[in-house]
């Protein structure tokens, strides 16, 4: 994270939240908010990932929007297909191998 001032509003909200003063889902939309508007979030190539792990660690999963929740579901498939496919692909060429010395 390279926006000093975002990360002094985090740990303000933070303790908000802490003292339940705030929800945590609007710090999360606070959070988001400035990083949409802030030229150097803008910038910040790892901020998403950042902001993916704040919100993990602030919201309680079943308040984290259905959206969000769907679209890491969705991601976690696709992860595991592709591995199962890799997975596949070896052992068919294992296979192959095998079938080739036994010819």
């Amino acid at each position: 994270m390279q926006c000093e001032r975002l990360i002094k509003q985090i740990k303000t909200w933070y303790i908000h939240v802490s003292n339940e003063t705030m929800a945590p889902a609007r710090m999360v939309s606070f959070i988001q908010k400035h990083a949409a508007d802030c030229d150097i979030c803008l910038d910040d190539p790892d901020l998403q990932e950042e902001i993916e792990k704040i919100t993990e660690m602030i919201l309680p999963e079943s308040k984290i929007p259905k959206a969000v929740r769907m679209q890491q579901e969705q991601e976690e498939l696709e992860k595991r297909a592709a591995e199962n496919a890799d997975n596949d692909l070896e052992s068919n060429e294992e296979e192959t191998e095998i079938a080739g010395d036994i010819e």
